[in-house]
């Protein structure tokens, strides 16, 4: 490819997310005319109440769909390229699966064991429950990649790992009540809209140190393509490579999940899309193609969640579920 035809992908990539980010901040239940989105976010003159929604709702959706689109892109181009596997993601640690269970233990649990109303329980609340559970998947993971040295090994107990945990989850859903029930289907759902304006300055800041471990190892994902060996010969460290790696695919998928909750396809989908699109296996030209793809797709699916009044999650899957069918088709031999 060429850079001319490589810039002009990037360049126009960059406008569409821009527009995407405007159009989901007029459009929703009341549209809200560009000039008043504009004159909102300037501080010009402006209706209080439109800028109440612009400002105080759609701002902090709008910009949590922009870094979790981004964060579950790059988090998934690193698993697929670290397992060397087309049909990992992001989730595939299971960091989905602790962020489940953290959940699970708060919102089910908890009022199992009579313990819900206990402070340090109310202080958690769902998104440290969920970050809890995904900091103890990181932990497991790297105490595990330190023993072992066959990475499809660790893929295949972090997948045996998740469906322990969700044998977990499973029981504290038999024996939990309807109300306690409900509040974890809705967040297993997935929601863009719940995070509040201190709990998006926790976020942002984290999953920014994720994506900076990601630009961070760009250069040793390249040479994994080529295969472990031969990176190890041309003197990657292959076991601190793989912690990297693992930090910044938890900072970033375990992050987004405690906040959004697990929001499928976008990780496993987008990195296929860019490679697609730039033809190129270069990371320093998949990471960044990866990271502004991933917001534009999690900004469409916000806006088709708003018109269709659908989750998030529905949405994510109906439009990812064609690019992984495509992905599997061509690729004969995958299995």
């Amino acid at each position: 490819m060429t850079a001319r035809r490589t810039t002009f992908l990037f360049t126009a990539l960059g406008l569409l997310t821009a527009a995407l980010f405007i159009a989901d901040l007029a459009v929703g239940s009341v549209a809200v005319p560009l000039g008043d989105v504009w004159a909102a976010l300037t501080g010009g003159s402006c209706d209080p109440a439109t800028s109440d929604i612009i400002l105080k709702i759609r701002l902090l959706k709008a910009v949590t769909a922009l870094f979790a689109g981004a964060a579950l892109a790059a988090g998934g181009l690193e698993m697929q390229t670290l397992f060397r596997n087309p049909l990992a993601g992001p989730y595939v640690l299971g960091i989905s699966s602790g962020a489940g269970l953290g959940v699970a233990l708060f919102l089910l649990g908890a009022p199992l064991l009579g313990v819900s109303a206990h402070s340090f329980v109310q202080s958690l609340g769902i998104a440290g429950a969920a970050w809890l559970g995904a900091a103890l998947v990181l932990l497991i993971v790297m105490a595990v990649s330190r023993r072992i040295k066959d990475i499809m090994v660790i893929l295949i107990l972090g997948m045996m790992f998740g469906s322990g945990v969700a044998s977990v989850v499973e029981i504290l859903q038999y024996l939990s009540d309807e109300a306690a029930l409900k509040s974890f289907v809705v967040w297993t759902m997935g929601s863009l809209g719940d995070v509040t304006g201190s709990q998006l300055a926790l976020l942002l800041p984290v999953v920014s140190a994720g994506l900076v471990l990601a630009v961070a190892v760009i250069k040793p994902l390249n040479l994994l393509l080529l295969g472990e060996n031969y990176a190890r010969t041309m003197g990657l460290n292959i076991r601190r490579t793989r912690l990297l790696i693992f930090l910044s695919t938890v900072l970033l998928a375990g992050t987004v999940t405690a906040f959004c909750g697990p929001v499928g396809f976008i990780g496993l989908a987008v990195p296929h899309l860019a490679r697609m699109a730039f033809a190129s296996a270069d990371h320093r030209i998949l990471m960044p193609a990866s990271m502004l793809a991933g917001a534009a797709l999690l900004l469409v699916c916000d806006l088709a969640a708003k018109h269709f009044a659908l989750p998030i999650n529905t949405i994510t899957a109906l439009m990812g579920i064609p690019v992984v069918i495509f992905v599997v088709t061509r690729n004969r031999n995958l299995f």
